[in-house]
């Protein structure tokens, strides 16, 4: 049964059946649906329907279309060859990181086909030696987008340059999506998970001390994040979850001025982030 409530504790990989949690968890959807079905920067609301057939998540808006798909933003890289020798004796710490990243605050959306040919954002990290999937890599490419610097990831976000002016700023997509914690109190750089990136090396940990500091600096970003979605939902979702069909109507009452400030207002507690 899919979740109508946000929870921050649940595992999608129990509702997915083995398969691809970002394509088969029908309450990771649920989650992106009703976290994300609010209004942008702008005002107007970001409503996502999953009535579309052979689509994911999408979005119209002034005529254009924009089909939205699940990306994970934790990987432990335990099926990758180059680094199975660091992990060997870290099965208790994979699967910690693991049962973290695979909570809400481990996923994101992101665009899946754009009008012009070429590999999604979700591929193009992934494939990218340089950033080697990792997120904190690929915020700093979307942050340098918004600045119009030269990236890794420059062709692909070039071509989905719409879907990140719905957001208005590097600022507005880090607020819309969370994401507070892995930047400064400036938005003007990254918080990297392990060392800093010029973006003349590959991605991946070196060592095994690299390794574990990117497995708890990655795990205690995705904490922060849940708690910042948990206190989100908190304050905008209504008790009872119920919505529209296909889509999300009716939950948000705020404008996109209010929005930023009930964002702010959320990440505000006396709880401890982690």
């Amino acid at each position: 049964m899919t979740l109508d409530f946000i929870d921050t504790t649940f595992d999608f990989r129990t509702d997915s059946a083995g398969k691809d949690v970002d394509i088969a968890s029908p309450t990771l959807k649920r989650f992106h649906q009703l976290l994300w079905s609010k209004p942008l920067p702008n005002g107007e609301k970001m409503d996502l329907s999953d009535a579309v057939k052979n689509s994911y998540l999408v979005y119209e808006s002034k005529g254009k279309i924009f089909y939205l798909s699940s990306d994970s933003i934790s990987n432990s890289y335990r099926n990758t060859k180059k680094l199975s020798h660091l992990l060997l004796g870290l099965e208790d710490e994979v699967q910690k990181f693991q049962q973290i990243g695979n909570s809400i605050g481990g996923y994101i959306i992101f665009p899946s086909k754009s009008e012009e040919k070429g590999m999604s954002i979700n591929q193009s990290r992934g494939f990218n030696q340089i950033i080697s999937d990792r997120f904190d890599f690929t915020l700093e490419c979307i942050r340098l987008h918004y600045l119009g610097g030269s990236n890794p990831l420059e062709e692909v976000l070039n071509r989905n340059s719409d879907y990140f002016k719905l957001f208005g700023s590097f600022i507005g997509y880090v607020k819309f999506f969370l994401l507070d914690d892995l930047v400064n109190s400036s938005f003007d750089s990254i918080s990297f998970f392990v060392g800093t990136q010029n973006f003349k090396d590959w991605g991946l940990p070196k060592n095994r001390d690299e390794y574990l500091q990117y497995l708890e600096s990655s795990v205690a970003f995705t904490k922060k994040r849940n708690k910042r979605i948990q206190n989100w939902a908190n304050i905008n979702l209504d008790k009872s979850g119920r919505t529209g069909e296909g889509s999300v109507e009716g939950k948000f009452t705020y404008t996109g001025k209010e929005f930023i400030e009930m964002i702010n207002r959320s990440a505000t507690t006396d709880d401890p982030l982690i």
